[in-house]
């Protein structure tokens, strides 16, 4: 096959392969035996800052391991490299036509019309959905996609666009001090037997906490607290960043204008560093159960090797020079 390289691989447990001649300019991992056999789940990375171009092929293989079908689309510059600033690339979007769920982590795209359209019909088909941190703000584009931009205005038919209309919120906000105080998640004790929570316990991520206001109709699962540092063990910080405190992980199940139902799950975590706390990679997996309207397993296996050393966040901090097959994850791989 013309571009594309080979991979063959026999994992230990069967679970999971990294597809044959997989293309260079996307990932594909294809789930062998689980609950999730028969379902394509899509990640699509693209932001500038919190590395979602590490965190979407970890959270793609760890649920390869759960039967699914997992394919991963970048942003690459013209040399197949991946390139995180480039706002009007997703590789191989034809792979959102046979999504069953749509895993993002996005930031201010402005993606061609034929992209915009097929991500639109995939919106339709009411698929569900789980966005990270960013895709709140996922894209800035106008003309015939204007009300997805993040700063629409209610006469586009999306007041603030596809996050706060779809997703439940927009950009509004770092509500902690960037780079200097942490998120320390707090269950919401009215929805502390959420299916979503089950075997999660408390999260720490380094990413501050974003200022969010969801609608009514959204429940609230977790809420973030601030702390002092970016050390797991920080107080927290006192005073009216904690009271109260923002909401960090909400479920929705919104009408679409086809009349279908998307099932949303939206967190303001999920940086790649993140991803590094278990029981933030174990919500997002159980997210994606949710999402699809399946039983959340026992205690997801979500366990991660060594090799996985996400780059710290920052705009421009991205590892240079990699193509999508240098994200694969050998210690995931070799279980």
């Amino acid at each position: 096959m013309k571009n594309c390289l080979t991979i063959l691989g026999v994992f230990a447990t069967s679970l999971m392969q990294l597809s044959a001649g997989s293309p260079q300019d996307h990932l594909i991992f294809e789930g062998e035996a689980g609950p999730g056999k028969g379902k394509h789940i899509v990640f699509l990375a693209g932001d500038e800052e919190y590395r979602s171009e590490e965190a979407m092929p970890l959270m793609a293989q760890l649920l390869a391991k759960q039967g699914f079908k997992c394919s991963v689309l970048f942003s690459l510059d013209d040399n197949g490299v991946v390139a995180p600033g480039n706002q009007t690339s997703l590789s191989n979007p034809v792979a959102l036509n046979s999504a069953d769920a749509i895993v993002m982590s996005l930031r201010f795209r402005k993606w061609p019309d034929a992209t915009m359209e097929i991500f639109d019909n995939a919106f339709r088909r009411g698929i569900p959905i789980v966005a990270l941190r960013t895709s709140t703000h996922a894209f800035n584009i106008g003309g015939t996609w204007a009300k997805y931009s993040f700063n629409a205005k209610a006469a586009t038919g999306w007041d603030r666009g596809f996050g706060r209309e779809v997703l439940g919120e927009t950009w509004v906000n770092h509500h902690g001090h960037h780079k200097k105080e942490g998120t320390r998640t707090v269950v919401e004790a009215a929805n502390k037997d959420h299916e979503i929570l089950k075997d999660v316990g408390e999260i720490f991520g380094t990413t501050d906490v974003y200022g969010a206001n969801p609608p009514e109709d959204c429940t609230i699962i977790l809420r973030g607290q601030v702390t002092q540092t970016l050390d797991p063990e920080s107080a927290a910080v006192e005073g009216k960043k904690n009271n109260p405190m923002q909401p960090v992980v909400w479920t929705r199940i919104y009408k679409n204008e086809a009349g279908k139902q998307n099932r949303i799950v939206t967190t303001t975590m999920g940086a790649a560093t993140d991803l590094l706390d278990e029981n933030l990679r174990r919500l997002v997996a159980n997210g994606v159960f949710w999402g699809l309207e399946m039983p959340v397993p026992e205690k997801i296996d979500v366990t991660v090797g060594d090799d996985y050393k996400p780059a710290t966040y920052s705009f421009g901090g991205f590892k240079k020079n990699k193509k999508p097959s240098d994200f694969i994850i050998k210690s995931i791989q070799a279980k």
